[in-house]
């Protein structure tokens, strides 16, 4: 059997750079790891941390098609963060001008969880330690 060591990071396309990068820094508060941009393809490449943990590469190209979301399109449906309170979490971001939607229940493990969105508009969760 193939023996999977961890998920080694999530890749995410943007349309604006600057915004990406100030949402997922600033906003969200990784850190940032390395920022390379690669002439070649007139693409900036932005790894970011989650404390120690090296997670989320944001990827810029001129002119991405969008994404789809709503209705759920098949592929990636959400990213979810791990938080110890998602209430606190929520009024957070909501005091940061990000909308998040009404704190649910997970009727499956009763778990606290509540969905918000990138500046494309990717699907991203808080979802209760």
């Amino acid at each position: 059997m193939l023996k999977l060591n961890s998920v080694h990071h999530i890749a995410i396309l943007c349309s604006d750079y600057e915004r990406s990068k100030h949402f997922y820094t600033a906003i969200l508060g990784l850190k940032i790891v390395r920022e390379t941009f690669r002439e070649e393809r007139q693409s900036y490449k932005l790894d970011l941390a989650l404390g120690e943990n090296y997670v989320i590469e944001i990827f810029s190209f001129p002119d991405p098609p969008p994404r789809p979301s709503f209705p759920e399109a098949c592929g990636l449906r959400h990213l979810a963060f791990e938080v110890d309170d998602v209430k606190a979490a929520k009024a957070e971001l909501e005091q940061k001008g990000i909308e998040v939607q009404e704190i649910r229940v997970d009727t499956l493990t009763g778990k606290q969880f509540a969905f918000f969105a990138d500046p494309d508009g990717l699907p991203l969760e808080f979802y209760e330690r």
